[in-house]
């Protein structure tokens, strides 16, 4: 094997853990989402559990967030809550940021 193999090879393993990272903290950011969702709508303990596995697998339905914003603002709406787009938005991006420290952490 020549170096340039090694290092192809090296990129390639990185670029792979890379991934499954970003999926892996995609997916607590979902989970995150639903949690503070189901508390924002008064959902509590096994209930608000279930509520976030629901966020997490609408993440299946469609390429990218729209899917899970769609869920999480409607749902959100549907009890009264006076929440907007943008807010649902923003509340994700810092649950995401919150996602990638806790997986890197291995938490």
């Amino acid at each position: 094997m020549t170096t340039f193999d090694k290092r192809q090879e090296g990129f390639e393993k990185k670029f792979a853990l890379d991934e499954e990272q970003k999926f892996k903290a995609e997916a607590r950011r979902n989970k995150l989402l639903g949690l503070w969702a189901a508390e924002q709508m008064g959902i509590a303990g096994d209930d608000a559990a279930a509520y976030a596995k629901e966020v997490v697998a609408a993440d299946f339905a469609e390429a990218g967030d729209a899917d899970v914003l769609r869920k999480v603002l409607g749902d959100l709406q549907a009890k009264g809550k006076a929440v907007t787009e943008q807010q649902v938005r923003v509340k994700m991006d810092e649950l995401f940021a919150t996602a990638i420290a806790q997986v890197k952490a291995g938490e």
